[in-house]
């Protein structure tokens, strides 16, 4: 659903999974906005499919907390709010720790050097687009290095849940960031210094950095939330 009202085809394969990542990517940039509300039928349409498939995305994404289904309406892009954030990298922050917890009691286990290499090229990629302010590819670069550094841990479970949660908070903050004049600078930026540490099995060294972010992210969503009820 881009900015100018038109949809792009949807290619027929994996119907479901390309409607859903197309419309979660709209959510995430900000261009499909919080509270706005449409129907299958327009879904449909849009991408020129039929409504199964559509209906079953906008299921998936109802599921994954990024849609709120209306009852007799459709649906509406969930409203995140600023107690929505704070529990949301409260509940991230969470596992993080007691990842870290369990790392120092038994390492980092297994470190394939062609894991190490892609999340390193996501690292560059992340850092290089925070520090230039290009917001819709730090979004994605940003989302891809966590995924894939999290992944390397080995537990599914623990990964789809961290991504979800950031997802989610990525989506509160992107209306914020983008009411900025300029975001160069502005978002965290220290995806390569991360890697290096896990890389290097500093466990201390990774810890402080995956906090560093934690911190630098709340504190600037609190800096950028507007005030008043």
């Amino acid at each position: 659903m881009a900015a100018d009202g038109g949809g792009s085809p949807v290619r027929r394969s994996s119907l479901r999974q390309q409607i859903a990542d197309a419309l979660r990517d709209e959510v995430l940039t900000g261009r499909l906005q919080a509270g706005r509300h449409f129907t299958v039928k327009e879904i449909a349409e849009l991408y020129g499919v039929s409504a199964t498939p559509v209906r079953e995305a906008l299921v998936d994404l109802a599921a994954q907390g990024l849609l709120e289904v209306e009852q007799h309406r459709g649906f509406q892009v969930r409203r995140f709010t600023a107690d929505d954030y704070r529990t949301l990298t409260e509940a991230r922050l969470f596992i993080v720790e007691a990842a870290f917890r369990q790392m120092a009691e038994a390492g980092m286990g297994e470190l394939p050097a062609d894991a190490i290499a892609s999340v390193r090229r996501r690292a560059e990629a992340a850092a290089r687009a925070a520090r230039s302010g290009v917001l819709d590819i730090l979004i994605g670069c940003d989302l891809r290095f966590w995924r894939e550094l999290t992944a390397i841990g080995g537990n599914p479970h623990i990964c789809e849940f961290l991504d979800r949660m950031r997802i989610q908070t990525w989506i509160y903050a992107v209306p914020l960031l983008r009411a900025l004049d300029d975001t160069a600078g502005v978002c965290w930026a220290g995806h390569v210094e991360l890697i290096d540490a896990v890389a290097a099995r500093d466990t201390a060294a990774a810890r402080r950095l995956t906090l560093d972010h934690s911190d630098h992210t709340r504190a600037l969503m609190e800096k950028l939330a507007p005030s008043g009820p």
